[in-house]
């Protein structure tokens, strides 16, 4: 149907414009849909409206609504003039389709659903200035959402995956985002919080009953997948219970969820604090598989919320995940001086509980206290079959480790506000991490060959043990001085203390049953590693017009400790200043920028001062004598939303100098490397660009992103010290139907350009990607979905070229009245093998092509309580 548009600007009794003024038309036919604008800062609202008669009406805080009809046929101008309500009344119930007040928005999520969606995310999807991204990840108006809530209470510790996936969209009321997101409500106004939270409110019928839903497919080859979600809510309880088994590689629980458990500390008390770098040994890299050949995944999961009474409030939760898969890859990984094929076939079997505990007692509203405990362990396992090529040198290698990780953290947290002026902070944080990991190395072939002390055997078995142990105790105290509303001062005192502990024992297991230890080559390390970390920091922060200005430093004094073959003290201080500035030009577009210098310390393996293995063809000795990292860090955020006009804009720019960092000195004897860490002066820097652009037109929503990063960094090669440099740019252009009539059709274009120079050897990859995804829903209770992506890859280096396809289908089928529903799904449709991508790391530039799962056709019937 043909369409016209009605504008206009709406103002006060003084001609003064009311910006975030809801304007909302409903159709007199009510099987059309209501339309709705919000006024941008000049008071200017614009609708797009069939050529039917509409009743409109107009509300914003504070004032009298106002109402009247139109039927328009043309352009139509309409100016609109509030006026302020005279008197109270008793109760004004009005559910405005976007509500801004503040820094919260509320979206009534029925003003933009049809019916078709089955999870949060399908509903967040629609919703004006939301996205959702295939990780989970959900942002608001650019901003990443970093806690989500329901009905005011963390959902599984506040990540966004587990809420986004499971929670089924019919039982949304509405969604509230809260920006400078606080869990203590008096430090709102005090701490400058990155923090932006989501609240899902649910519908009255989903409170104090069960509800949720079940699903079992099964599907060609085997494949099945059963998943279920159990949801209660009352004012007093909470309970949240989420299952998943599979062998299709859907991933439930992901690598970022897993290191945001790492610390239960309020992030009020991160600020100016020193970071230490985790060990790699962390099982974490087992988590990053996304593409695989084989699969059986068993994922459990428990939140629960009590209200005890007024004063003290529990939660708790717990996850537990097996995981066993078969993965499959082949590479061509270019090294400074010779280029390797190589293939790894791998059997990797994972395992991990998490378990969280949190108390909150409220003895009055100006004071809270948290207890909250942690406690992880995982034991992961797994079986590499290496082939390696260099020139017309084939070796193959079989290497196994199995590792074991316990990890507990307890805290206490302090919160009071003594008085307007006056507010203090204080928490103690300890937390205890221990990793066995134990590896083997097996082989017909030469292994490092002049690197370690191998005897010669029929079979080479070489074998490895490493402990790691660390202690973790930090105290801080924060005191916030309201000079008056427009001056605060800050200050923090605090000490950190880690004690690290750090193990290896080398050797190989000959033939005979003797043992070849390597202790006598300068293998086996034994390292005590002490380091205090005492602070203290001053910010000053105040505002004047649309600028919000703060300003700091952080002494630090460092002492540490290494006990291995020599004992080494050494003492350190930094100063570390800190400055931002935030223009607020409105409540829908802001400038911010930060920066800060920055101190880090490398994990306990770096100092180690004798060999150790790190893996089939490389040795690791690290440097007693390094020193904590020095880095510059700025950060540039440019935000802009008008409703008025359908356009969002977003702009990001981080630039991170190191001035004293740590590099890997590198030294090949053929494939075999021989890795050491080296301070260097002004050793790299880092450029991070982001932009997107969003634009509504009539009923299609354009966008653009592009992402552009470029890093020059020093790499010491055999003694000579070389300059890597790394280039990667990547534009996406998409378009995407908004109509009701037909069905949602996304049109995109992406393209990845990186470019990496590695000792004088250049390499260049190029991937093309243009993708469509169709959603549609029909005859009163089907869904379609289809998504396709046709990836053109290209090695220029190498001039080799690999072109493949992927898309996926579904057909899902739910009556209105019925709790039954019917899926039909295809996954992989043309059955690709594998997919390209590229790497670069510190010392090697690979070209990697990765197996996949077949084509995965499968049928489900769910059931909705």
């Amino acid at each position: 149907m043909a369409q016209t548009i009605l504008s206009g600007k709406v103002t006060d009794s003084l001609q003064q414009p009311l910006p975030y003024t809801n304007v909302i038309a409903k159709p007199l036919d009510s099987l059309k849909k209501i339309q709705f604008s919000i006024t941008d800062e000049k008071g200017m609202y614009l609708l797009e409206l069939d050529k039917i008669p509409y009743a409109i009406t107009v509300t914003h805080m504070g004032y009298t609504s106002y109402n009247f009809n139109v039927h328009p046929s043309k352009y139509t101008v309409r100016d609109i003039e509030l006026k302020e309500q005279s008197e109270v009344l008793e109760e004004v119930v009005v559910e405005l389709p976007v509500l801004v007040k503040q820094d919260t928005i509320v979206y009534a999520v029925d003003h933009f659903i049809k019916d078709d969606e089955r999870k949060l995310k399908d509903v967040l999807k629609k919703l004006p200035g939301v996205e959702v991204f295939k990780d989970g990840s959900v942002t608001v108006q650019g901003k990443k959402i970093t806690t989500m809530l329901v009905e005011n209470k963390k959902f599984f510790g506040g990540g966004t995956k587990l809420a986004v996936d499971n929670i089924p969209a019919d039982a949304v009321h509405q969604v509230e985002v809260i920006e400078n997101y606080s869990e203590i409500p008096f430090l709102k106004n005090l701490t400058d919080s990155d923090e932006t939270a989501m609240n899902i409110k649910l519908k009255e019928n989903k409170k104090d009953f069960v509800f949720g839903d079940i699903e079992a497919g099964k599907g060609n080859q085997e494949f099945y997948n059963l998943h279920s979600n159990l949801f209660y809510y009352s004012p007093e309880t909470a309970i949240n219970a989420i299952g998943n088994v599979n062998n299709t590689a859907e991933k439930v629980f992901t690598y970022k969820q897993y290191l945001d458990f790492q610390t239960g500390l309020n992030r009020v008390f991160v600020r100016g604090s020193t970071t230490f770098d985790l060990p790699t040994e962390d099982f974490l890299q087992f988590m990053e598989r996304n593409d695989v050949v084989q699969s059986d995944r068993k994922f459990g999961a428990l939140n629960i919320t009590k209200e005890v009474n007024d004063k003290l409030n529990i939660s708790g939760y717990g996850i537990f995940s097996n995981t066993k898969e078969g993965a499959l890859s082949q590479s061509i990984n270019q090294y400074n001086t010779f280029t390797e094929n190589k293939e790894v076939s791998s059997e990797i079997e994972n395992m991990f509980a998490l378990g969280d505990f949190t108390a909150t007692y409220l003895p009055n509203i100006t004071t809270q206290i948290y207890f909250k405990t942690k406690f992880k362990k995982s034991n992961n396992q797994y079986q590499n079959g290496i082939s390696s090529l260099v020139d017309t040198t084939d070796n193959i290698f079989n290497t196994s480790e199995n590792g074991k990780e316990t990890f507990f953290n307890q805290v206490i947290e302090w919160h009071k506000k003594k008085s307007t002026e006056h507010t203090f902070s204080a928490a103690a944080n300890y937390t205890f991490t221990e990793r066995i990991p134990r590896s083997s190395w097996n082989t017909k072939d030469d292994i490092l060959q002049g690197i370690i002390p191998i005897v010669d055997d029929s079979v080479y078995r070489i074998r490895q043990y490493k402990y790691l142990r660390n202690n973790n105790a930090d105290f801080y105290f924060k005191h916030y001085w309201v000079l008056n509303k427009n001056n605060h001062i800050y200050s923090s005192l605090g000490n950190t203390y880690n004690q690290h502990y750090f193990f290896t024992d080398d050797s190989q297991l000959l033939s005979n049953g003797n043992s070849n230890n390597f202790k006598e080559a300068n293998f086996g390390n034994d390292l005590h590693f002490n380091l205090n970390d005492l602070f203290l920091g001053v910010n000053y922060k105040f505002r004047t017009g649309i600028f919000t200005f703060d300003q700091g430093a952080f002494f630090h004094y460092y002492h540490w400790k290494l006990k291995q073959q020599e004992g080494l003290k050494q003492n350190r201080t930094a100063l570390l200043p800190n400055f931002s500035v935030n223009a607020e030009f409105s409540r829908l577009k802001k400038l911010e920028f930060k920066y800060e210098l920055k101190t880090a310390f490398k994990d306990v393996s770096n100092y180690a001062d004798r060999y150790y293995l790190f893996s089939y063809n490389s040795v690791y000795i690290g440097n007693g004598t390094l020193k904590n990292e020095l880095y510059h860090d700025l950060n540039l955020r440019y935000s802009k939303y008008s409703g008025y006009k359908g356009f969002r804009l977003y702009l990001t720019a981080n630039y991170r100098k190191k001035t004293k960092g740590v590099v890997e000195a590198i030294d090949y004897s053929g494939i075999n490397q021989s890795l050491s860490p080296i301070m260097l002066r002004n050793p790299e820097r880092d450029w991070n660009l982001f932009g997107s652009v969003k634009k509504k037109i009539k009923k299609i929503n354009y966008g653009v992103n592009v992402k552009y990063h470029n890093a020059n960094y020093l790499q010491q090669v055999n003694g000579v010290i070389d300059e890597n440099k790394r280039n990667n740019f990547t534009y996406k252009i998409s378009a995407k139907t908004l109509l009701d009539s037909i069905p949602t059709i996304e049109l995109g274009y992406e393209q990845n350009i990186g470019s990496y120079n590695l000792g004088g050897q250049k390499s260049k990859f190029i991937t093309n990607q243009p993708y469509v995804n169709i959603d549609y829903d029909f005859w009163g209770g089907f869904i379609a979905s289809f998504d396709y992506e046709f990836y053109k890859y290209k090695n220029k280096r190498l001039n080799q070229r690999n072109n493949y396809e992927i898309a996926n289908a579904s057909l899902y089928y739910r009556k209105d009245t019925s709790a039954w529903s019917f899926k039909v799904e295809a996954n992989n449709l043309f059955n690709v093998r594998f997919k390209n991508q590229n790497s670069f790391s510190s010392y090697v530039i690979s070209d990697t092509k990765t197996y996949i799962l077949p084509r995965i056709v499968m049928f489900s019937i769910g059931y909705n309580l």
